[in-house]
């Protein structure tokens, strides 16, 4: 028997999507990087008017990273709330508890400046080896401020992606003989 497809909740799964998404400080193309997906499967994820034909593989993929059980994609889509992940008495492998980081980083990430965006992007040469941007504004940033913010944040993130494509951005001067 064939499930009834007409009352899944897909305007309802979207918008949790993107919700969960954006409360974690994660943009689209983060999400997808982390959960191995294209950005275009997230955006297809977090739009309310799509109603896929079967259940996207790709929300257990995306699940953890929202902190949601796998099955809590199906959850909404019927009606219910997210499943919270359950928790881990110890990090998986290869990630680290907010104590292994040196304290200037703990302190950052725990300050009051609102998170104004988060990023991750791959290393180059690196085989795989990525870093993590987290982007707050000061505790009292006034709208401009913030703006101006965020404007210097997505240059700097575009020069991080043009060295991440290989583009070291060697601006050394080079001998005019070529040597």
């Amino acid at each position: 028997m064939t499930e009834d497809r007409t009352n899944l909740q897909w305007a309802k799964l979207a918008a949790a999507i993107r919700s969960a998404r954006e409360a974690r400080g994660l943009s689209q193309v983060a999400l997808a990087e982390l959960a191995g997906i294209s950005e275009g499967t997230v955006q297809n994820l977090e739009d309310a008017n799509r109603r896929p034909a079967r259940m996207p593989q790709s929300l257990r993929k995306i699940a953890p990273h929202l902190g949601w059980a796998e099955e809590s994609g199906s959850a909404i889509l019927h009606g219910g709330d997210p499943i919270p992940a359950p928790a881990t008495a110890e990090p998986a492998a290869g990630h680290p508890r907010l104590s292994d980081l040196p304290l200037r980083v703990v302190d950052e990430l725990e300050s009051d400046g609102p998170l104004l965006e988060a990023g991750v992007i791959q290393l180059p040469g690196a085989n795989g080896a990525r870093m993590t941007v987290v982007v707050r504004g000061k505790p009292d940033a006034t709208p401009q401020e913030i703006q101006e913010a965020l404007v210097a944040w997505r240059k700097a993130e575009r020069n991080l992606h043009r060295l991440s494509d290989g583009d070291d951005g060697d601006d050394e001067p080079r001998a005019a003989n070529g040597s």
